[in-house]
């Protein structure tokens, strides 16, 4: 099985596609966690893009942690014009730019993204 989950580091509107197995590459998911997989992250895609005004919604595998392959995971993040003129870069730069930013959202912005998209996933 595949979980979603919210992320701060990537921004607002950021969600993390994962499956509960540790694998650390797509070759080693299950068969019904890699046919779970494609539905899931185009469902993400949608709600990532309901969340806030995306002028495009990344989605990008990432495994590595201190440079090993620990466990795979999918980003899919809601990215705006006013971010990559602020970061003043786009695709991994701006997702590596944004990461290391340190400076959280707001609390209560996140707390009404994340009921947002929990309501956005129900539907």
């Amino acid at each position: 099985m595949c979980q979603r989950r919210i992320t701060e580091k990537s921004g607002l509107g950021a969600l993390i596609v994962k499956p509960e197995s540790h694998v650390t590459s797509v070759a080693d998911l299950s068969e019904e966690e890699a046919a779970e997989v494609g539905p899931l992250l185009w469902r993400a895609s949608q709600v990532a893009s309901q969340l806030i005004e995306a002028d495009q919604v990344y989605n990008c595998l990432w495994s590595h942690a201190r440079g090993k392959p620990v466990h795979i995971h999918y980003v899919v993040q809601p990215v705006t014009q006013e971010q990559m003129s602020d970061f003043a870069a786009h695709g991994p730069s701006l997702q590596a730019a944004m990461f290391s930013m340190g400076d959280a959202p707001d609390r209560n912005e996140v707390e009404r993204i994340s009921n947002l998209a929990r309501a956005r996933f129900s539907d």
